[in-house]
């Protein structure tokens, strides 16, 4: 640094709610952080305080000034970006849970200004406080695939003012997706930058309760809200060249006048579940259409018990049936999820694959109205269903979950669908695609994507397949998703979590820069 340069200075926002009597303690051991830093802060901005608020510590030298948050959170952020007289601020998402800075946090982050010129906002790992126990809290760092809404990137941020407000501040007409929004604007010129921890490293601790991953969260959040992040997210593709126009690529689905013995091949990867199986394949028997087989593919070897059970419904089997949609066999040592869907689909003769878990049900319909679908749009090269969430109990009674509703994937509307996917971990089930489509696209993944693990072995094949076909929905419940004991969505320790987000974020940062490609190549026509 130049000795008539000035060295870069921070000011610190964060939250107070007057109305709210349990958050004085919590302020107070947040403000008194503040307060200890090696480097102090040049002022401290509280929003939603009122002049007269006490809180309850000696501030010393440094200023500490109220902004009113009666218009909402993005005004009153602008407002007190237009006010601080840091070249950089440091925001506490302090308004549900306590936050409090190791005392080298704001020297920490003011080095990281000097070593990224370009830098737009900071973030770091973080200890959660529970009752008994820290907990370290490692997050991913960013990347151009980081496009989720519900993504972890913690409560203590360095924004730099200049970078705000070259991306014009936040959106004042936003209520739920704020810093989304602005995530994804500074990621597009600046760069996000991450510091984490290995052991003690954390910036900062978060006092709150854990809460259990919940593969089903995103349905708890409010139409009003899922709706704003796909607007979010739409503007962010537009803006990056990956935004795909309703109707844009799609083209006749392949093999419509090819001869096939079965109209549909239900493909069931399945290890080590002959509990299971029976109940499956008890739902493909019962299907209103008939000419369809199943393709059963064992994937823990020929010791798997799997293996016997299925071998009953085989010919010279004990519950073989000549009069039901036949039952194939393949058994392999590998379990790969992904491989055994592609061992069934090298040997399917049918027309369409369709998805059935080992664990999970088909309702008596659902091959019907998916061939209700294609039959629909010679351009349909995938169809999604709706499920109904169900529980095995220890007792082996199956109880519907009426607390989680039936699961459409309404976000997936006609014309931006396969834009919004990209924010979304899912995008329904069943699933059913052209035998000769999944060729096309190279078969399901293998494992052979980075981090995957048995994990999303068909997301990228929907997000390729719909830059090239329209997707076909079926709305109504078609399928019953059993959760148990045993599930691989049961119960998810936080390193799974993060190898299973790190796929599928991978496979978002490919499709982002596929569809820019795409974007490019057709402008250039």
């Amino acid at each position: 640094m130049k000795s008539n340069e000035c060295p870069p200075s921070v000011s610190v926002i964060l939250h107070y709610d007057s109305r709210n009597t349990d958050m004085a303690n919590q302020f107070a051991r947040t403000l008194t952080s503040i307060m200890n830093q090696t480097v102090l802060p040049a002022e401290v901005l509280v929003l939603d305080g009122s002049p007269d608020v006490n809180f309850g510590i000696e501030t010393g030298t440094i200023p500490v000034r109220i902004i009113p948050m009666t218009d909402g959170f993005s005004r009153a952020m602008n407002a007190a970006l237009q006010t601080a007289c840091g070249q950089f601020v440091i925001y506490l998402d302090n308004a549900g849970s306590e936050v409090v800075l190791k005392q080298s946090f704001t020297e920490t982050t003011l080095l990281m200004t000097e070593k990224y010129p370009m830098l737009g906002m900071l973030y770091g790992d973080y200890e959660l406080v529970m009752a008994d126990q820290i907990k370290e809290i490692r997050l991913l760092k960013h990347h151009v695939g980081r496009l989720r809404d519900n993504q972890d990137y913690g409560k203590a941020f360095l924004f730099s003012k200049a970078a705000l407000k070259t991306v014009g501040g936040f959106d004042e007409s936003l209520k739920f997706k704020q810093l989304y929004d602005i995530r994804l604007k500074l990621s597009e010129k600046f760069d996000l930058v991450h510091i984490a921890n290995k052991i003690n490293g954390s910036l900062y601790q978060i006092v709150a309760e854990s809460t259990k991953h919940n593969v089903f969260d995103y349905l708890l959040a409010s139409k009003e809200a899922q709706q704003e992040a796909e607007t979010v997210l739409t503007d962010h593709l537009k803006r990056l060249g990956a935004y795909l126009s309703p109707g844009q690529g799609y083209r006749q689905r392949p093999g419509l006048n090819d001869a096939y013995d079965y109209l549909a091949s239900i493909i069931i990867p399945v290890n080590r579940r002959p509990e299971f199986i029976a109940t499956a394949l008890e739902t493909v028997f019962q299907q209103t259409v008939r000419a369809i087989e199943v393709i059963v593919v064992v994937n823990g070897g020929p010791l798997d018990p799997t293996v016997t059970e299925v071998k009953k419904y085989l010919p010279d089997g004990a519950l073989y049936d000549p009069a039901r949609p036949p039952v194939r066999l393949v058994v392999s040592d590998i379990n790969n999820i992904g491989l055994s869907l592609d061992l069934g689909v090298k040997i399917a003769r049918g027309r369409y694959y369709v998805q059935l878990d080992s664990d999970d049900r088909l309702k008596p319909d659902a091959v019907e109205k998916i061939l209700a679908v294609y039959a629909s749009d010679e351009k349909i090269g995938m169809v999604i269903g709706s499920y109904e969430v169900w529980e095995k109990k220890t007792t082996g009674e199956f109880i519907r979950m009426e607390q989680i509703p039936v699961v459409t994937h309404a976000e997936w509307t006609e014309a931006n669908g396969r834009n919004n996917l990209l924010h979304i971990n899912g995008a329904g089930a069943p699933r059913s695609i052209p035998i000769r489509i999944i060729k096309e696209m190279g078969y399901f993944g293998i494992n052979d994507e980075p981090f995957a693990r048995n994990y999303g072995e068909d997301y990228d094949l929907v997000l390729k397949i719909s830059e090239k076909y329209r997707i076909g929905r079926v709305w109504e419940p078609i399928y019953d998703v059993i959760r148990h004991s045993g599930g691989t969505d049961h119960s998810i320790d936080q390193n799974t979590i993060d190898r299973n987000d790190e796929a599928k974020d991978y496979m978002r940062m490919e499709t982002v820069r596929r569809r820019i490609r795409l974007n490019n190549a057709k402008s250039n026509r």
